[in-house]
């Protein structure tokens, strides 16, 4: 009876301390992370959204999307982001790059595709495309592209709006993000958060 008393006796400690630690760590943890996030970090804990001139939410800063028509043709007044290899495009819900080593054929064969693409839409040469117009990120997700794929992009834009060229180039610079923490990375433009610019200042 002693070995008996001694195991349900554990075993009511063992019960215990698993109710104890669920609701500790598993409910109230969560509540005062999710607490923290809201009162501090309200934007970036609601996913960082991004709403146009109306209010109505278009995407989030943290997520790139097609600036194209239903064909996948590019909106020559809009700025185009990188490639995305996740699911059909810019899926967040299959976040992926497209796992495919530098020597592999189909790559190759797609990155000269797009590079021919780019450079007759941007009537340039193809050697003036910069690699992150012709190659998808990681995740398939990246919301912005370099400096230079955005500058590439002034002239089609603004003749697409009618605007000078200096007035689109202002608004990439002002949608430009630095090097973090001064060193790390490249500068950067939010895709997103340009093209709602331009939709902006036309108005």
């Amino acid at each position: 009876m002693s070995h008996i008393r001694t195991t349900l006796r554990t075993a009511g400690v063992a019960v215990r301390a698993m109710v104890v630690a669920t609701v500790v760590l598993g409910l109230g943890y969560t509540l005062l992370i999710t607490g923290v996030g809201q009162v501090f970090l309200p934007s970036q804990a609601n996913g960082s959204l991004v709403a146009d001139a109306e209010g109505t939410v278009v995407g989030s800063a943290h997520l790139g999307q097609s600036f194209t028509d239903a064909d996948g043709v590019a909106l020559p007044q809009y700025f185009q982001s990188r490639p995305s290899a996740a699911g059909d495009g810019y899926d967040g819900g299959a976040s992926s790059g497209s796992n495919l080593g530098p020597e592999n054929a189909d790559l190759i064969a797609a990155i000269s595709e797009r590079k021919a693409l780019i450079a007759a839409r941007e009537n340039v040469s193809a050697d003036a495309v910069p690699a992150d117009a012709v190659t998808a990120s990681a995740s398939g997700l990246d919301p912005h592209i370099s400096v230079a794929y955005a500058l590439l992009q002034v002239d089609r834009v603004a003749a697409a709006r009618g605007l000078d060229p200096a007035t689109v180039e202002r608004l990439v610079a002002e949608h430009t993000t630095g090097r973090d923490l001064g060193y790390l990375g490249d500068p950067r433009v939010n895709v997103l958060e340009l093209n709602l610019a331009l939709d902006a200042d036309a108005r």
